[in-house]
């Protein structure tokens, strides 16, 4: 395909990929703004996806950028408890991102959103001087009608993983030093930052069960979020078995001479579900969560212990980590 020369070619380009008209969207796409429909509450967020920041092309495809450009927002909302509902989206496009670049990008986008009955409303487009895509999605309330939400856990009560951690971070690591060279011999790690799963339905489950008293997503590591996540005046008491870890975690950690368990507290980007609830509640959050496991305790005083030993890593800072780095 060509390079796009006009914002007309742009907008057909996202037609072929996105319906105009949803069932949630009064006024159709194309209009100076959106009208849509609302469950009454929403819950709202928003997140930017930057070359040479969060993705390089090197290693990202097309439908890659896409992918994940969407999930990372759908994670938010699946931390919330919330069912997604529509998002925006503004981008920048370099000379040489070319018709063929976009068609991938809104394909691997329009997959995720098509999957999960998202209309895509509206938003902007402009030159720049690299990719960058801005996305801004919404959600309501599952049938709980509740948003779950940090600082509710109380001293003793159990918190708990949904997905992995560390796993993410091997992936950015191999393939920052290998390129997608690195798939055959990391495929899960890979996968885990190219791709990361969104959990809305296990969001959804959780908001149902009265025990759980709130919900994050793990974005920055465990080291950085659990201070984000707890109560003021409360701390945690982490318990990480190197079983429970993903092999491709130890495996990395061996083969660098790092404490796995140490790497995974730290790693970012898995985009796990991090949760806090009443230790009776736990067998339910198993079952209606697969891929739930318990991790630890809220403890009664601030700060992290990791195993039995005070932790002062912080994992992942936007404002302090170099490009592309967890």
């Amino acid at each position: 395909m060509s390079r796009i020369t006009s914002e007309d070619g742009f907008l057909t380009l996202i037609d072929r990929h996105f319906p105009r008209r949803h069932a949630a969207v009064p006024l159709h796409r194309g209009d100076d703004a959106a009208v849509i429909e609302t469950p009454g509450r929403v819950c709202l967020t928003a997140d930017l996806f930057l070359e040479d920041v969060h993705f390089r092309r090197a290693y990202f495809t097309p439908k890659d950028i896409g992918c994940k450009s969407l999930a990372v927002n759908i994670s938010d909302l699946a931390a919330m408890g919330a069912v997604p509902l529509g998002f925006a989206l503004v981008l920048t496009s370099p000379e040489d991102a070319d018709a063929t670049f976009w068609d991938g990008v809104f394909s691997g986008m329009a997959g995720l959103a098509d999957a999960l009955e998202l209309p895509l409303v509206g938003g902007d487009l402009n030159r720049g001087p690299s990719v960058a895509l801005a996305v801004t999605a919404w959600g309501g309330p599952g049938p709980s009608g509740r948003f779950l939400t940090r600082g509710q856990g109380r001293p003793g009560d159990a918190l708990f993983l949904v997905g992995d951690v560390g796993l993410a971070a091997v992936g950015l690591f191999v393939l920052e030093a290998h390129g997608r060279d690195a798939i055959p011999d990391w495929p899960a790690a890979a996968a885990a930052h190219l791709r990361p799963a969104v959990r809305v339905q296990a969001g959804l489950a959780l908001a149902g069960i009265p025990g759980v008293r709130g919900l994050m997503d793990v974005s920055d590591g465990l080291g950085a979020d659990l201070p984000r996540f707890l109560a003021p005046g409360t701390g945690a008491d982490i318990r990480l078995d190197l079983k429970a870890l993903h092999p491709e975690v130890a495996r990395h950690a061996a083969a660098l001479g790092e404490d796995p368990v140490r790497a995974a507290f730290l790693g970012g980007e898995d985009y796990a579900l991090l949760g806090a609830a009443d230790p009776a509640a736990l067998p339910d959050i198993m079952a209606a969560a697969p891929g739930a496991w318990p991790i630890g305790t809220v403890a009664a005083a601030p700060g992290v212990s990791l195993n039995g030993r005070s932790v002062t890593g912080r994992g992942f800072d936007h404002f302090e980590s170099t490009p592309c780095s967890s």
